[in-house]
């Protein structure tokens, strides 16, 4: 008799990006931050492939109603990323190398997929629960490669920025990650959004596990506040995400 349980998330149709530091074995501050970068990033894939995968499953509108809290919960906080390194960690990367458009790559890059978030923010605000799987998954595939594309090189880009790092020109690419990082976070941020990024972060077998427990930096009851107590809020569209609280991929929703 066929299992009519939801399946297993997998990294599908976006596949996961491996980090700096794994795959060259450096731990010198460019790769550590482009490492946080992918890790990330990583997020943002399975929070992409999670809604990819569960989009087509959906009947109940009150099951389609979450999910559409959810969808909309990723494409902001994939946004507020963006936006947040073009307005304060890139200008402050520029400023501190003396240099002017070090990033400006990827801030092209980003224009090549704003459209499409755009477009499946807009179809979701205007169908609600009434959406349509293939219709959503159409305009998800407008914009996935572009999307993936970036997402896989922005970290060797933030690595090379190490050959700006002079002693006359000095680069604190982790202390102007974290400043940069801490703007984006308002309350609202922080309840309506933010649990998306967490609760797609699997890092139990990713890369043998060395990330575990050291991204995100959250230990103790920090953590537990994070990934446990404000998801409390909006629980109905936390559901969908691709990892439990412990960093361990789970099986879907629907």
């Amino acid at each position: 008799m066929a299992s009519t349980a939801p399946p297993m998330y997998t990294d599908t149709p976006l596949s996961l990006i491996h980090t700096p530091k794994f795959e060259t074995g450096k731990d010198d501050p460019f790769t550590i931050e482009a490492s946080h970068m992918a890790l990330s990033h990583n997020s943002f894939i399975r929070g992409f492939n999670s809604i990819y995968q569960q989009a087509p499953r959906l009947q109940s509108p009150p099951d389609k109603s979450d999910f559409v809290g959810y969808c909309l919960a990723w494409v902001d906080c994939v946004a507020q990323h963006h936006h947040y390194e073009e307005t304060e960690f890139f200008p402050n990367i520029d400023k501190a190398a003396g240099r002017q458009g070090l990033m400006d790559g990827a801030v092209h890059e980003h224009e090549a997929f704003y459209g499409g978030m755009e477009r499946m923010k807009k179809y979701l605000q205007d169908k609600g629960a009434d959406f349509s799987a293939t219709e959503l998954i159409a305009i998800m595939d407008s914009f996935k490669e572009p999307l993936h594309s970036h997402l896989k090189s922005e970290p060797p880009a933030i690595v090379a920025l190490a050959q700006y790092n002079t002693p006359d020109t000095p680069i604190d690419i982790l202390g102007i990650a974290d400043a940069a990082g801490k703007k984006q976070v308002t309350l609202g941020f922080l309840y309506n959004t933010l649990p998306v990024f967490f609760l797609n972060m699997e890092t139990v077998t990713f890369e043998d596990g060395m990330w575990h427990e050291v991204f995100p930096p959250l230990k103790g009851i920090a953590k537990t506040v994070m990934t446990k107590a404000i998801p409390v809020w909006h629980s109905g569209r936390w559901r969908f995400v691709s990892c439990s609280p412990e960093g361990v991929a789970e099986q879907l929703a629907v």
